[in-house]
């Protein structure tokens, strides 16, 4: 009973049950089953049999592929039958929604997946029958698990979990400990016990009881394991067996590895203590090559100076500077710690600081020599490799700065192109005593053509100057940028070198760097299982190697013509093969130093902007000489004096000049045209006063009185409207032999003029001429016409009008005549502002269309004088109607002598008028006067008591107007003239 109270609980915690009671009871079976190697037959798992629907209650496809299985469904039916959205499905749910031929379309097998027949199992078959027959076999020797009695497992099961139920649960804790006084006295529960010291009956009654307890505890848990081990008992007789047989099998291995040792042995004796010998020995000698490597290392590099002062002699900075700086690389690297050069490395620093300070000399003396060699020689670089080496010595030795060197020179040579210039045009004119007079005082006692081909002279040689630095900077430049190019293109393929390096060659770097060393290069040949055969080839394959660089070394060095150099490249050469065992450099080790040497990107990008900049500064000095040669010749003024053909001339040289340099330096200067436009400001300034001077003298000396108009002038005109506001080049040919007409003729109009009109239409077209030659003083010039312009009109006002000509030229008066030939005139002038304006607005900037304003209040000042003109004359006649008619009386004889006398003066009027102003003009002027005339007879009339009555007065009034109406209507182009005599009367109210 006990037995099957332990049974439950061990059954449950041993995890799966099925294997304690599926082993079989047949102990004749038992020795067999574990004498043999294979498994038991009850762990073979159930493989399908003969009844294939067994395993699958879905279609199969090969019974099935002739008949609809849920395979070939379209549609979800379960969403379609369980919409939501229907109250009830339809009998025709599926023809109404997706159409009639919903239920009898025939869907098409697949085109991807083959027909499977019984034909294509029958090879799996053919080869599983000989295996399903074993396993038929051992299915009738072992019985099955199931045919167990399930009611007997039951029964035991239930009493072994009763007896252990009966057994405390503190027993069965994980953390059970009798040390714990928790635990001791839960097992051992002293308080039934007595405290007193003497023992009664009842304290050895449970005593004794309790000791009863523990061991029918003890009895039922024994009783429980030795059933688990009964039910178990094949395994364990299956471990021992297996026990047995490996230990069989470790004694046999013993024996195998103790053989092997043996032969091992022997191996170990006869064949590898001779060859590791052999490769001790080429071992050593490789140490003795690299022995002899470096002292004719040391020999090369005790060569180091007196190469370097060879090398001098020659000026090869570069290569100077690269032997010392091959040589430091090599004292810190692979020299270090020799005791005899010590002091070399010192040395070397010394000579790198000479080599700096003779590089910089020979770039100043290079630079003196190639700004102050005679033009006459071609603008190409003076000897370009000793440039291109002495810029690359000063970038190796980051002399950034040396352009600065060239700025200064340049800055010199400027001044002694001019100095050279003026010396040699003084030197051919014989007026100028060059030892006697100053250098600024020489140009200035020029003539303007003298000084003109001296400025040209500096001119031609500025622009050689000029050529000379850009290709002199053009040289330097591109060095700067190879140097960047080659540091960018050596970064890419360090960049890439490492890239590479990592990715596929990480172990056999690994394998170099553990055969640095003899016992190294041992230990690895005896563990890593190298054969010595491969070890002797590749550490020849290296020796060839570390000699092939050598000798290209050698070869590159002796191109250079010196021993000494050679073998330090050689040292080089083997350095980077063997960086990795007897240097501590990363690879790459040289470019690495070389990049360090160098400037950075940066810098040699600075250098190469500094070296345009330079070009530019080289413009910004020459045109500041210009300036200097310009302003010592303008000092005492004779710029400003210059004629109008003298300083377009000057203009246009140095606007070439400048265009030149522009073109050639790639930027655009102001200094010259800014100091050009401040003399042209002044010439502009006395250019006007000049022609308002001559303006002035003209009006004051002016009798207006009509002038010939001479033959040049009217194809002055006509040029004009022909579009060209110029004046002539030359004079047009056969203009002598014409004679001079009594009018100007200008877009089919005659104009009657003065001399000073003349004169004025040829200045206004200088000043045009002006703009053209110079259009840096477009707007000085405008400014300076509209000035000339409103100068005119107001003198010839004040002249004219204000008879002012009474006093300044003499004459008795101002008659009519003047009157409409000033206006005439002044109508002239009006014509031709428009015209002006275009030509202005055409050099103008749309920003400075706002100056233009100027002629607009020019015209309407011209307008408002020709219309006092006009209201003047038309004042004198009614003076004259006021007094005239002021004695005028109504009686015979008629016509009256009072209008005798008006219609004479008004003859005269017309006489003096009408061959002056045109048709249009004389009409209006004389309604004007008719309409006065008729005012003062109406007065007169009225005074009189004169009424259009029908009277003998009105009689005698109505021939007198009559007579009037006559003689005016007589008169040229009045005929048509609608007098309106009727408004003489007063009008009846």
């Amino acid at each position: 009973m006990s037995s099957n109270q332990g049974l439950s609980p061990i059954a449950q915690s041993s995890g799966p049950s099925d294997g304690l009671f599926r082993k079989p009871r047949d102990p004749s079976m038992a020795p067999r089953h574990y004498r043999t190697a294979r498994s038991l037959p009850d762990v073979c798992p159930k493989e399908p049999t003969g009844e294939g629907r067994a395993l699958c209650d879905g279609p199969s496809v090969v019974a099935d592929q002739h008949r609809w299985t849920v395979y070939n469904s379209k549609v979800n039916l379960p969403a379609a039958l369980n919409d939501p959205r229907l109250a009830k499905r339809e009998s025709d749910f599926f023809t109404k929604t997706w159409g009639l031929d919903f239920t009898e379309t025939d869907v098409m097998p697949s085109f991807y997946l083959p027909n499977i027949s019984r034909e294509h199992f029958s090879s799996y078959l053919q080869e599983t029958a000989q295996r399903e027959k074993i396993h038929e076999r051992c299915k009738n020797i072992c019985p099955s698990k199931d045919d167990l009695s399930v009611p007997t497992i039951t029964n035991n099961h239930d009493k072994a979990r009763a007896e252990l139920e009966q057994v405390p649960k503190i027993f069965m804790k994980p953390e059970f400990v009798l040390n714990d006084p928790a635990t001791f006295n839960a097992v051992l529960p002293w308080s039934h016990f007595s405290v007193a010291g003497g023992k009664n009956s009842r304290d050895v009654a449970s005593s004794r009881l309790l000791q009863e307890k523990l061991s029918h505890y003890l009895d039922v848990v024994e009783v429980s394991i030795a059933r688990q081990i009964s039910l178990r008992s094949e395994a364990f007789f299956h471990a021992m067996s297996s026990q047995h047989e490996l230990q069989d099998r470790l004694r046999e291995t013993a024996d195998a590895v103790a053989k092997l040792r043996a032969r091992t042995a022997a191996i170990d004796r006869v064949m590898c203590r001779g060859p590791l010998r052999a490769l001790r020995d080429a071992l050593t000698h490789n140490n003795c090559i690299k022995l002899h490597n470096k002292l004719k290392l040391m020999a090369a590099v005790h060569q180091t100076q007196p190469t370097v002062q060879l090398l001098l002699s020659t000026s090869e900075f570069v290569g100077a500077l690269e032997l010392i700086t091959t040589t430091k690389e090599v004292l810190q690297q692979e020299l270090q710690g020799i005791h005899s050069f010590r002091h070399l490395g010192s040395q070397l620093c010394e000579m790198e600081r000479l080599i700096d300070k003779m590089m910089v000399a020979d770039f100043s003396t290079y630079a003196q020599s190639d700004l102050s060699r005679p033009f006459e020689e071609d603008s190409q670089v003076l000897e370009k490799d000793r440039l291109q080496s002495l810029v690359f010595g000063l970038l190796r030795q980051r002399k950034l700065d040396f352009l600065d060197i060239y700025s200064e020179e340049m800055v010199r040579a400027a001044k002694n192109v001019v100095r050279q210039c003026v010396v040699k045009s003084v030197s051919q004119i014989s007026e100028i005593d060059a030892d006697a007079v100053k250098f600024h005082e020489q140009m200035r006692l020029m003539t303007f053509h003298q000084w003109f081909d001296l400025l040209l002279d500096i001119f031609e040689h500025f622009i050689l100057f000029l050529k000379r630095i850009k290709a002199t900077l053009s040289a330097i430049r591109n060095v700067v940028l190879e140097v960047l190019d080659s540091s960018q293109r050596s970064r890419l393929a360090d960049v890439s070198s490492a890239t590479n390096h990592s990715d596929g060659r990480t172990n056999e770097d690994e394998e170099e760097e553990d055969s640095g060393g003899g016992e190294a290069e041992l230990a690895y040949l005896t563990h890593e299982g190298l054969f010595i055969s491969d070890a002797l080839n590749e550490a020849e394959q290296r020796s060839n190697a570390a000699a092939h660089a050598q000798t290209r070394a050698q070869t590159r060095t002796d191109a250079c013509g010196s021993d000494s150099a050679s073998a330090t490249t050689e040292s080089s050469s083997s350095r980077e093969h063997n960086s990795n065992t007897t240097s501590s450099l990363p690879i790459g080790g040289a470019a690495a130093i070389s990049e360090d040497v160098m400037p950075s990107d940066l810098e040699l990008g600075r250098v190469a902007n500094n070296a345009q900049e330079l070009l530019y500064t080289a413009s910004d000095v020459s045109h500041d000489r210009c300036i200097k040669v310009l302003m010592t010749r303008a000092k005492d003024g004779s710029l400003e004096r210059l004629s109008s053909s003298e300083f377009v001339c000057l203009s246009q040289a140095v606007e070439s000049f400048v265009s030149d340099t522009e073109e050639l330096c790639g930027r655009r200067s102001v200094s010259l045209r800014g100091a050009l436009q401040s003399q042209a400001y002044r010439f502009v300034q006395r250019f006007h006063e000049e022609r308002k001077t001559k303006l002035s003298l003209l009006l004051d000396n002016e009798r207006w009185k009509q002038a010939e108009v001479p033959a040049e002038f009217q194809d002055l005109v006509d040029s004009i409207a022909d579009g060209r506001v110029t004046l002539p080049d030359r004079k047009p040919t056969g203009s002598k032999d014409r004679k001079p007409s009594d009018f100007l003729f200008v877009d089919g109009q005659k104009y009657a003029v003065v001399g000073t009109v003349l004169l004025l239409i040829r200045m206004f077209l200088e000043y045009c001429q002006c703009v053209n030659d110079i259009p840096s003083i477009t707007t000085d010039i405008l400014t300076r016409l509209a000035d000339l312009l409103k100068h005119f009109n107001s003198r010839s006002c004040q002249l004219v009008l204000g008879a002012g000509a009474l006093q300044v030229v003499g004459l008795k008066t101002i008659t009519t005549r003047n009157l409409a030939l000033a206006s005439r005139c002044l109508q002239l002038v009006v014509h031709y502002i428009p015209v002006i304006r275009a030509h202005f607005e055409t050099r103008l900037q749309p920003k400075q269309y706002s100056i233009l304003r100027h002629f607009g209040h020019i015209t309407k000042d011209y307008n408002d004088h020709i219309a006092e003109i006009s209201a003047k004359l038309v004042a004198i006649m009614d003076s004259m109607f006021e007094k005239a008619l002021s004695k005028y009386e109504v009686k015979a004889p008629m016509p009256s002598a009072c209008l005798r006398n008006v219609c004479k003066q008004m003859a005269k009027m017309h006489e003096a008028i009408h061959e002056l102003l045109p048709e249009e003009q004389t009409q209006i002027l004389f309604l004007k006067i008719n309409a006065g005339f008729k005012l003062h007879l109406k007065r007169q009339l009225a005074r009189l008591g004169v009424i259009n009555d029908g009277g003998p007065q009105y009689g005698l009034v109505m021939v007198d107007v009559a007579f009037y109406s006559e003689n005016v209507q007589a008169l040229r182009s009045l005929e048509r003239l609608d007098l309106n005599m009727p408004e003489i009367w007063e009008q009846k109210r």
